[in-house]
């Protein structure tokens, strides 16, 4: 008896009422881990700790035999080896990249997916080449309107066999904001493997999905693409009985703010216990849609606000500011609770927002403490 890929690859679904997470999404959660929430302490997260997406297997790369290739509508067709690349000159940025999907675990009803709770987040200093540089030596012919991204790793999404592959307009690929990188170096070192090694792309302010691993091959053309993972996968949609709503792509990062766990935790439920008197609430907040310009702490479950201090945003920069605020402790239980707002007036919700992907999810976050002595 044949078989066929649907045997395997089934269609994106809600969970059912009383559901809980599967085996697989278990599997899912092991292998894509995320950041300790304790370390948003590290203005530049370990590469350790940072958050990983990985969306089929990790592909084995070597320097000897990578080669990235440049084509499509381009005057020169390029194909450059590591060392070709590294010897161009190099820029560093910090960027602070989230997965599109972090927050889809809070969501009721609940998307069937990698189950993200708010840890789907890190800050890395990235190093390597601009890719406004690469694509000016290869020359973009008129009428190329967009760049795809093909990456090494494979595998079947959805009944779909594919690599992942993800396009930019072209003007984003070329323009300066956001600086968009070919990166070989995270934090100093050779990228890691389930990082991309030995090459990604890196779209500050764009939620993860468009940072291209294990980046081989760029193709400009002339039509948008529609490939999976930018015309099925990613797309804002509402209705669950609507298979063919194009829905809205998913693009930057919606404002977000998380706090540092307080005090000490229970090894299991980890409920937060914190001794009475002064507390130092801290975090990190980020915002795709310019520098957050507000952060508001609640030690009353939301019922009342007041604003922490913020830090100012590099300039120029792509990364988180820090935020602290002080709280005095009293015996008793409290749900602490943080949100912020960004230069464009967008803030955090306080009601569930949804969508049938669970993209984009930045209600704010609520920390249950107990305060004893």
């Amino acid at each position: 008896m044949e078989g066929s890929l649907s045997d395997v690859s089934t269609p994106g679904r809600i969970a059912d009422d009383g559901e809980g997470i599967s085996a697989q999404e278990l599997a899912l959660a092991a292998r894509n881990h995320g950041l300790p929430l304790e370390a948003l302490r590290y203005e530049v997260t370990p590469a350790g700790l940072h958050y990983v997406l990985v969306h089929y297997d990790i592909p084995l790369a070597d320097d000897a035999g990578w080669r990235l290739c440049v084509g499509g509508l381009v005057r020169r067709p390029l194909e450059l080896d590591l060392s070709a690349l590294r010897a161009l000159p190099a820029v560093t940025h910090r960027v602070t990249m989230e997965c599109a999907g972090n927050g889809r675990a809070r969501l009721s009803p609940r998307p069937v997916s990698q189950p993200w709770l708010l840890e789907a987040v890190g800050t890395a200093d990235w190093t390597g080449v601009p890719l406004r540089t690469v694509l000016a030596e290869a020359g973009a012919l008129p009428g190329a309107v967009e760049a795809v991204f093909t990456g090494a790793d494979h595998g079947v999404e959805r009944g779909v066999e594919q690599d992942y592959r993800r396009s930019l307009p072209l003007g984003v690929a070329t323009g300066e904001d956001p600086p968009v990188l070919l990166a070989h170096t995270m934090n100093g070192v050779p990228l890691p493997p389930q990082h991309g090694y030995p090459l990604r792309l890196v779209v500050p302010g764009w939620y993860g999905m468009a940072h291209v691993k294990w980046l081989r091959d760029i193709t400009l053309t002339d039509v948008p693409f529609t490939g999976f993972q930018q015309s099925v996968a990613y797309r804002y949609r509402q209705a669950t009985d609507l298979p063919d709503d194009p829905g809205v792509p998913v693009t930057r990062i919606l404002p977000r703010a998380l706090m540092v766990p307080p005090g000490f935790p229970d090894f299991m439920s980890r409920a937060r216990v914190v001794r009475p008197g002064p507390v130092r609430l801290e975090g990190r907040a980020w915002s795709g849609g310019g520098p957050v310009v507000r952060v508001e702490v609640s030690t009353d479950g939301g019922t009342s606000w007041v604003r922490a201090r913020l830090a100012a945003r590099e300039p120029g920069g792509w990364a988180w500011q820090a935020w602290r605020c002080d709280w005095t402790a009293t015996p008793g239980t409290h749900t602490l609770a943080a949100r912020a707002t960004d230069a464009e007036g967008r803030a955090q919700p306080l009601e569930q927002p949804w969508n049938l992907g669970g993209f984009g999810n930045n209600l704010v976050q609520r920390v249950p403490v107990l305060c004893c002595r």
